[in-house]
């Protein structure tokens, strides 16, 4: 991680002179984190979580000028990962249903009883059956462990509207895990 002079000197460097070697710098110190992110929305999709990280660096870098510096360069890249992930969730279903049978056998492949717990298996995809809205809060609030302030700023959704998606997901995952399929 980068301290946050660090990271103003660098995006200072890439605005003004569009120094890519300063953004190749942020690429590295976020990837990690971004990946992360990306990987709790997609249900473990790592292909899926790769290619929309990508797409959230490459328009990062092509709006880096548009970047007003009011909220830290991490609140604004995720915010762009955010919007990539609905686009992509907004795509006709036979665009996604290839990239969906796909990121099943990905999951089937990344998952074995030595890697994954049980209940995390049956977290993941309890969030997988939530709606995009409250799979995207969900996953700020239980996995990236932000506060209701912030994920406000990042899905620019008013506090109360942030709370009943919370609400919602929390219900929505609740009676999934207690279909007969979950239960002891």
């Amino acid at each position: 991680m980068i301290s946050r002079l660090e990271e103003i000197k660098l995006l200072a460097q890439c605005m003004a002179a569009d120094n890519r070697e300063a953004y190749s710098r942020l690429v590295v110190a976020y990837a990690d984190l971004l990946r992360g992110f990306l990987l709790n929305l997609t249900g473990g999709d790592s292909m899926l979580a790769d290619d929309l990280a990508q797409e959230t660096f490459i328009k990062a870098w092509q709006g880096i000028r548009s970047f007003k510096g009011m909220a830290g360069f991490k609140t604004w890249l995720f915010r762009i990962a955010i919007n990539e992930y609905l686009s992509h969730r907004r795509r006709p279903a036979s665009y996604t249903a290839s990239l969906d049978d796909v990121r099943g056998d990905a999951m089937l492949a990344d998952s074995s009883p030595h890697d994954d717990s049980d209940a995390r298996h049956d977290a993941r995809i309890a969030l997988d059956s939530l709606p995009p809205a409250e799979r995207t809060i969900a996953v700020l609030f239980y996995l990236e462990d932000l506060p209701i302030k912030k994920i406000c700023q990042l899905t620019e959704m008013p506090e109360g509207t942030v709370k009943s998606h919370l609400s919602r997901a929390r219900n929505h995952m609740a009676q999934f895990l207690k279909q007969d399929r979950y239960e002891l």
